[in-house]
């Protein structure tokens, strides 16, 4: 009896992250397609499952409606994979006008960073219809060592991404203040790394960001205008609410600060770098 054959799998947006998951759906013996190809609808013409791994709402509606989209040559019954961090009502425009063309779309952020994405062990967080979940199952499972199923219509995913990155970016905001404030207090921040990532003041991303900044390499892992987009989604979402996020609007002033320090396009525990300059404190690499 022959083997059933594995969806066809177009990939657009071959950065890091998006790289890494072609790569992991190669692995597990997809027929994946690259964009690479002349245009996203020539990618999704192939295709049954087309993941889109860019940076924005704005580029996800081009590369879905725009001249040469996906929309162009999507099969009918196809589905469209979007894990761009983006406005939960963004999200849920467009899942509803490619739906209404007779393709699903999947909400589906992610969050795990290239390696992960590389090895297939990405935390996925996805809403959609139940059709749209089981077209694009084959090849979430390929993806992600954690999927979570957060509802069953766009949008719940891109909700629940904006919680993770508003505590990300205060987070990182919060421990590169830390870490700069120990430099200045002249204390051996290796040190205080070592401390503090035994004690009750620890977070996931001072452990895995300070060691940057302990390093002086401040190569892009993840940039901070990133968190400048993503910061500044969640304060159009709560203004939208009438909900106050002080903390969140104050941990966005800090990346908004690097960024027009120069810095936007490197590594996000770059915070630190500018907590340094403006304060006068030195820190590993700097060249004074």
């Amino acid at each position: 009896m022959q083997a059933a054959t594995k969806p066809r799998v177009a990939v657009i947006g071959l950065g890091s992250m998006g790289y890494g998951m072609a790569q992991s759906l190669r692995n597990a013996g997809f027929d994946v397609t690259g964009c690479g190809a002349a245009t996203p609808a020539e990618a999704a013409a192939r295709a049954d499952i087309v993941v889109s791994v860019v940076v924005n709402a704005a580029q996800t509606e081009t590369i879905l409606f725009g001249d040469g989209g996906v929309a162009e040559t999507l099969a009918p019954g196809a589905v469209f994979v979007s894990s761009a961090t983006m406005d939960p009502d963004v999200a849920r425009r467009l899942a509803q006008k490619l739906e209404a063309t007779g393709r699903h779309y999947l909400d589906a952020p992610i969050s795990g960073g290239a390696q992960r994405a590389a090895q297939g062990e990405l935390t996925i967080l996805a809403s959609g219809s139940a059709a749209a979940f089981a077209r694009a199952r084959p090849a979430l499972d390929a993806m992600a060592a954690k999927l979570y199923e957060l509802g069953d219509a766009a949008g719940q995913g891109a909700a629940f991404k904006m919680i993770n990155q508003l505590l990300a970016g205060v987070h990182i905001a919060a421990a590169s203040e830390a870490i700069a404030f120990a430099a200045k207090q002249g204390l051996d921040i290796r040190k205080v790394y070592e401390v503090i990532t035994a004690s009750a003041g620890n977070s996931w991303m001072f452990e895995n960001r300070m060691p940057h900044v302990l390093d002086g390499d401040y190569t892009p892992r993840s940039a901070v205008d990133i968190f400048v987009k993503d910061l500044g989604i969640i304060q159009d979402m709560a203004r939208t609410a009438k909900f106050p996020v002080p903390v969140s609007a104050a941990a966005l002033q800090m990346f908004l600060m690097t960024s027009a320090s120069g810095m936007g396009r490197d590594d996000d525990a770059s915070v630190a770098r500018m907590y340094a300059q403006v304060t006068g404190t030195t820190l590993p690499g700097d060249k004074t």
